[in-house]
Formats: C-alpha cells, sequence, structure tokens
C-alpha cells in the first residue's frame, strides 16, 4: 500500500504542479457534468475549461 502511494505522489509531481492540479480537475469535472445540461451547458463547459487551462499555465 506505501509503494503505490508513493508512486502515486511520485506521479503526480512528475506530471505537474500538484497546487493547480489541485484546483483544476474538481473544475473540469464540473464543466463535465454541467456539459449534460442542454442549451448552456456546452458553454458553461467551455467557459470552465479555458480557466482551468489557464490554472494549469501558472508557473508555481
Amino acid at each position: 500500500m506505501k509503494k503505490l502511494l508513493l508512486l502515486s505522489l511520485i506521479v503526480l509531481y512528475i506530471s505537474g504542479c500538484v497546487l493547480t492540479k489541485v484546483v483544476t480537475v474538481p473544475m473540469r469535472i464540473t464543466g463535465s457534468v454541467i456539459s449534460v445540461i442542454p442549451v448552456i451547458g456546452n458553454g458553461v463547459d467551455g467557459v470552465l475549461g479555458a480557466s482551468a487551462d489557464v490554472i494549469d499555465a501558472i508557473p508555481i
């Protein structure tokens, strides 16, 4: 179990900044869930996705 946790942490650090991932992953999931709503869902998903991309680009 400890090896799996350690491996997961290493993968997170290699893939980019963990702090921005903590913020953007819930944004992306929320956007995906909202995109199911007819008419306004895709617009909201687009805005949340674009915002998450900007946050991911911040070099922290």
